[in-house]
């Protein structure tokens, strides 16, 4: 009895059962495993939930609540041997091995004792790890069910842990609190949405705007949005590439330390950020960073490049690899896991960006690219899911456990990072790296959580840069 997926539960009454008769599920352990069992019990421990105050313990790591490997031995117990009708009477355990994400457990119970008279019955329980290691064991009594019972497996509903939102903007906020805000040439905002979204930044204290535009089309836009424009820094220039060109002359004064994308396109705006007269330009490439957290992935992550360089050859990878780790250090994340990406894990010549993965990671090896832990190729489940890897037989630091996911081009990157935002429910903030100050790029479909978490990630990024420039 170790299928996992019936769909039909039959018990087995006492008069059926045997002495040496067993039962087994298996079960992986998921971070949202554990975060469910805190929400139902309780049971907060950091242990269990914090992943950098586990990673100073004896487990070096998070591990599952005790008690979750209890309840599916009452899941076998229920729905196995003896099955639907048993009444449980008592359980003792004993917690040998600890369980951490992505393990898998053989959860077993063998009849050991059977009394007539009263329909009792004792069971040997043992929970084994996926490297026959024995995590739990002990002894359950029940009393057996004396008719047959057979049902069709009742349909349990889908739960989504929601872990970002905003929640994830509020503690991002209140991080950069204490930071002065910075002055930001906002370029061209002459739509109501990104001079909303300029004026928000600017009343939540992260930045000064500097609105450069045609003042005629700002006054519109300000209309059209019941936006009071006095007492603003505004900057008349005639048409949306002066605008570009002008805040990029800004930055090089040092008069703002960060620009905003308003209603202009991109490629306008990082024409000039990138242009040789423009003094923004430092020895690395410019990349873009999307700073994601969705409810499915335990903690934020940073999908690049996914906005600016289309197909990058090796060595624009590699500055985007050091732009990722450079913004991941700012936001808190000292030894940043790198991901790799490709469509399969392992090298293959046909395949170019399996070839790029590789020798990015030896550079990494020989000190070219320093900061992070990077691995690769990783196909994309295995650089988010511990189970996906360990099936697959991948030992790394980095599978499973991702911070950054560098992917091969900007087709593969947008796409990926539109999916997580609009299909995995994620919050978002895109930011520019490797010009002299950041960029923030946000897009006209943005929300005004997105647009405040990227003007704070700027925040954070513009203070760095004011000990240590680009």
């Amino acid at each position: 009895m170790n299928d996992d997926n019936l769909h039909i539960l039959r018990n087995r009454t006492f008069d059926e059962l045997a002495i040496g008769e067993s039962a087994c599920i298996e079960r992986t352990l998921t971070p949202q495993d554990i975060q469910l069992f805190a929400i139902l019990s309780g049971d907060v421990n950091p242990q269990h939930l914090d992943p950098d105050f586990a990673a100073s313990t004896r487990f070096a790591g998070v591990i599952a609540h005790g008690m979750w490997g209890g309840a599916l031995v009452s899941a076998v117990l229920g729905t196995r041997l003896p099955g639907p009708g048993t009444v449980y009477l008592g359980q003792t355990l004993r917690f040998l091995a600890p369980v951490k994400p992505g393990d898998r457990l053989a959860i077993a119970v063998t009849v050991t004792a059977l009394d007539p008279a009263t329909r009792r019955v004792t069971l040997a329980c043992r929970c084994t790890r996926q490297d026959g290691t024995v995590a739990i064991e002990g002894e359950a009594e029940v009393v057996a069910p004396d008719e047959r019972i057979e049902r069709v497996r009742s349909a349990l509903p889908e739960i989504r842990l929601d872990v970002a939102g905003n929640d994830g903007l509020e503690r991002l906020l209140a991080h950069v609190a204490p930071l002065e805000p910075i002055r930001v040439a906002v370029v061209h905002p002459c739509d109501a949405l990104s001079l909303s979204g300029a004026l928000d930044a600017r009343d939540a204290g992260l930045i000064e705007p500097v609105l450069i535009a045609p003042r005629d089309k700002l006054e519109a836009a300000a209309a059209e949005a019941g936006i009071d424009l006095s007492g603003l820094a505004v900057e008349d220039v005639p048409h949306s590439h002066a605008a570009a060109a002008r805040a990029a002359g800004l930055a090089r004064e040092g008069k703002v330390e960060a620009l905003m994308k308003g209603s202009l396109h991109t490629d306008e705006l990082m024409s000039a950020v990138v242009a040789r007269e423009s003094g923004l330009r430092t020895k690395r490439r410019v990349s873009h960073c999307f700073v994601l957290q969705t409810p499915h992935y335990p903690r934020p992550f940073i999908v690049t490049d996914a906005a600016i360089n289309l197909a990058p050859d090796l060595e624009q990878k590699a500055d985007i690899v050091r732009n990722a780790i450079d913004l991941a250090h700012v936001i808190g994340v000292q030894a940043p896991k790198v991901a790799i990406l490709a469509a399969v894990e392992t090298v293959t010549p046909s395949m170019p960006a399996t070839l790029d993965a590789a020798a990015l990671c030896k550079m990494a090896d020989r000190g070219q690219i320093a900061g992070g832990v990077l691995d690769g190729p990783l196909a994309f489940d295995n650089a988010v899911s511990i189970a996906a890897a360990r099936t697959k037989g991948i030992v790394s630091e980095v599978a499973g456990q991702a911070d950054i996911l560098v992917v091969p081009d900007l087709e593969s990157g947008n796409m990926l990072a539109k999916q997580v935002m609009y299909m995995g429910d994620a919050a978002s903030a895109g930011i520019v790296l490797g010009a002299k100050v950041p960029v923030v790029l946000t897009s006209r479909a943005d929300s005004r959580e997105s647009r405040l978490a990227s003007c704070a990630i700027a925040l954070m990024l513009a203070h760095r840069y004011r000990k240590t420039p680009p």
